[in-house]
């Protein structure tokens, strides 16, 4: 096990009544606040008009940007910083899925940066600093909403990028199941298939006696996919939703990867397709995770054997390494055909066409990946792999 440093300040307010502890949560210091949101469904559902009224309640001013996309765009990242500083806000609350909190992370950080914030995202070293950010959580996915991760996508050169920082983690998240039943089969699905990248990013991992945070992967993994079945057969379960929510959470909080290098190569493959043709961040994932398994698991097989037993039930008797870990891959596969994710880029339209550039924008910092370092040849390869 490697040594580590771990800082969690994220309240985690969870369950039926959470919305209504949103009060509580947000210090008498703070007089003008940011509402950050996406499009109109927090409206629909009644979710918008719940948030407000217990904001005027308080009396604070409140100032709204909306608009937030899939994959958030830099440009609204800007907007919403000028309207920070140009009002003094404090404050940023994020009601949304995790576009919407990486977009408020970004803006937090922007609001308090003596330059471009795209300068933070090609140095993080140069963060200092951010507004407070709280988090109403209405799509489990990307863990966003206790992580120190933000990602958002540049228009000039469509280009992806990530930013961690302590700085950035949430002041509080409010998790209500039951502001997930009104989601689209499709994002539901996708969002799990996010949260079981999380913690595969953390589970193939190079480094040695890490038994801890292996049966924690392991547990992990097998609730969210328990429980992704149990809403397939009834999509109201709100203790299978509950489950799925709080894995989203544990699974990018930082927990999972304590004491491990992790490895983010098949993240970063899939921020390229991603940012070139704009799919969601899970379908990108549930493509590029089986097809990168299939390149590397003969690095660390025995890695691989443990995720086919440990995770699938895979019966080891009998069988070569080889095999038990292809049965593995194979398992999880099926898992992501099951509910419903695309395993193929054939599936989604996308054809080779722009793969060397895709590679090359994936590596342009050097290679990828630990638990096998990734060269553009080798990018391109698990792109052939995919289709």
């Amino acid at each position: 096990m490697n040594s580590f440093t771990y800082f969690s300040p994220t309240k985690l307010v969870f369950g039926r009544d959470a919305v209504e502890q949103l009060n509580g949560l947000i210090d008498d210091k703070h007089k003008k606040i940011l509402l950050h949101y996406g499009g109109g469904s927090i409206k629909r559902t009644g979710l918008y008009g719940r948030v407000i009224k217990i904001l005027k309640d308080r009396k604070l001013e409140i100032f709204e940007l909306s608009g937030v996309e899939p994959n958030p765009k830099l440009s609204l990242v800007r907007r919403g910083i000028e309207l920070c500083i140009r009002n003094e806000i404090s404050f940023i609350l994020a009601v949304g899925g995790g576009s919407v909190i990486d977009s408020a992370k970004a803006i937090a950080i922007g609001a308090l940066y003596d330059g471009d914030i795209w300068e933070c995202f090609l140095d993080e070293s140069k963060v200092k600093a951010a507004l407070p950010v709280g988090v109403i959580l209405t799509l489990p996915a990307t863990g966003s909403e206790a992580s120190a991760s933000t990602v958002i996508t540049n228009e000039e050169g469509m280009l992806k990028r990530s930013l961690d920082s302590d700085y950035i983690r949430p002041e509080f998240a409010i998790l209500n199941p039951e502001l997930t039943l009104t989601l689209p089969d499709k994002l539901t699905f996708a969002g799990i298939t996010d949260i079981i990248s999380h913690v595969l990013e953390r589970y193939f991992t190079p480094t040695e006696n890490v038994d801890l945070t292996d049966h924690l992967c392991e547990a992990t993994l097998r609730s969210v996919m328990e429980n992704a079945y149990k809403l397939i057969e009834d999509p109201n379960d709100y203790n299978a939703r509950a489950e799925i929510m709080l894995s989203g959470t544990i699974a990018h909080c930082g927990i999972l990867g304590l004491g491990r290098r992790e490895d983010w190569a098949s993240h970063r493959i899939g921020h390229e397709i991603t940012a070139l043709y704009g799919t969601t961040h899970g379908v990108t994932l549930s493509i590029v995770f089986p097809s990168w398994m299939k390149y590397v698991y003969k690095e660390k097989i025995d890695r691989f054997v443990r995720f086919a037993v440990k995770v699938f039930d895979v019966n080891a008797g009998g069988k070569k390494d080889e095999e038990i870990a292809l049965e593995g891959i194979a398992k999880f596969e099926d898992f992501l055909k099951d509910i419903g994710m695309p395993v193929r880029l054939s599936e989604i339209g996308i054809t080779t066409e722009h793969f060397e550039l895709m590679a090359e924008k994936c590596t342009s910092g050097g290679s990828v990946g630990s638990f096998k370092e990734l060269n553009k040849e080798d990018v391109i390869n698990i792109l052939e792999l995919a289709l």
